[in-house]
């Protein structure tokens, strides 16, 4: 309620400026995550400036608007976010806020039979859809038409910069496929802090674990954990991980058990999941954000994959 009432004032000050895009031939957008402002900037290039709400670190389903967001949204030429019940904190206000101004929820370009279903949230659906680049190209045109609608000037650049990174999402696609086709049958299984990686499990047929469920706000409860420290043990699996923008505890709480039940399984590492590396590094771009996971995912569980990656590029050597 103290969202919308200040969203009023602002519109009743002015704040709330028309689009702009008449007089000027930069766009000043915003977008929710970090995902989907690196591909804005990318396809925008040059004609756009883009603020990004969320940096590294921040968990999209927990996050709720400041101050200075809101002032930031309204201000916008348009807001990009990603839908699918991800910002579930910011939903009432983008809703109004989409009666003033252009948001594009792009997210929701992923046609309905390649969602996966949100587990126990019926009628709902797995928003982390970025973990699968096939998928995710759909994000990627939707961003590209709404660029074109707002700028029918730079529609050619708009295209051409969506052709190449295309380019690049089935590179990564091709080098998940050989990554991942490398894992042993029997270290095919993904164990993460929540449920965020379905749809890479379902692209390179990998069996995925999440301690909590699709959206951070499930708590993992204590028979939950036994399940999985049972499960850890039987399927002997070697390595667990963490995600940057979750808490720890759970990981340490199987880590410790399986270690309590004889079973040493250590932690594999840190994926990215619901925001990206550091910005202006090569894991704060969603190639470099994929690349990183791949990698990691392969060499901890005992697949063949490049120590620093597709490219060369990751900051870090894996061991």
């Amino acid at each position: 309620m103290r969202a919308t009432r200040y969203l009023r004032v602002l519109l009743l000050v002015g704040l709330l400026l028309p689009f702009a895009g008449q007089a000027d031939t930069r766009l000043h957008l915003v977008a929710t995550t970090g995902m989907i402002g690196d591909v804005v900037a990318i396809i925008g290039g040059d004609r756009v400036d883009v603020e990004t709400l969320m940096g590294p670190g921040v968990d999209p389903h927990l996050y709720r608007q400041t101050r200075r967001d809101i002032v930031a949204l309204t201000r916008a030429d348009a807001v990009f976010w990603h839908g699918l019940a991800l910002e579930l904190q910011l939903e009432e206000f983008l809703d109004r806020l989409s009666g003033h101004a252009p948001v594009y929820a792009v997210g929701e370009a992923v046609p309905m039979e390649a969602r996966l279903p949100a587990g126990d949230f019926a009628g709902q659906f797995d928003p982390h859809v970025w973990m699968d680049p096939g998928r995710w190209r759909h994000v990627v045109e939707a961003i590209r038409d709404a660029l074109s609608e707002l700028h029918p000037a730079g529609r050619d650049a708009f295209a051409a910069r969506t052709d190449a990174y295309l380019a690049e999402l089935a590179a990564l696609d091709a080098y998940a496929l050989e990554v991942l086709g490398s894992l042993p049958e029997r270290r095919r299984l993904l164990v993460t802090a929540h449920d965020a990686f379905g749809y890479l499990g379902e692209a390179y047929d990998l069996e995925v674990v999440g301690i909590q469920g699709i959206s951070t706000e499930s708590e993992a409860g204590l028979a939950r954990i036994e399940s999985l420290v049972r499960l850890l043990v039987e399927r002997r699996v070697p390595a667990i991980f963490v995600e940057s923008s979750v808490a720890e505890r759970n990981v340490r709480a199987l880590v410790e058990g399986a270690e309590a039940r004889g079973r040493t399984v250590v932690i594999g590492g840190t994926l990215f999941s619901d925001a990206m590396g550091a910005p202006g590094s090569y894991e704060g771009t969603y190639l470099g954000m994929l690349d990183h996971n791949l990698t990691t995912i392969a060499r901890a569980l005992g697949g063949q994959a490049p120590p620093r990656g597709r490219l060369g590029r990751l900051a870090e050597a894996h061991p």
